[in-house]
């Protein structure tokens, strides 16, 4: 059972690896976020898996961290985005 699911979670990181393409050369800024949330699930997907197969429990936290770390760089991005499509107003104007 551990060859099986170490062969999975090989796959799991060779489609995360065909992602990185889509990071690359998305053509905008919300597909390459996508794709990098993409990598942030296989990524974790992949150390859920190799920790079920070697039966290590620190793996299982490595990988819970970075699904919180994959959580706050979406928010971090959506707030990057929303400051440069709406950059602030002078005050001059209202005088």
């Amino acid at each position: 059972m551990a060859d099986f699911l170490l062969s999975v979670a090989a796959f799991i990181v060779l489609m995360v690896a065909v992602g990185l393409v889509r990071v690359a050369r998305g053509p905008g800024r919300a597909d390459r976020m996508m794709a990098a949330q993409l990598l942030g699930s296989g990524a974790v997907g992949a150390l859920l898996l190799f920790g079920a197969a070697s039966g290590d429990a620190a793996v299982f936290d490595v990988a819970l961290t970075l699904a919180l770390l994959s959580a706050f760089a979406s928010i971090a991005f959506v707030k990057f985005a929303l400051r440069q499509d709406h950059p602030p107003q002078d005050d001059e104007g209202a005088k």
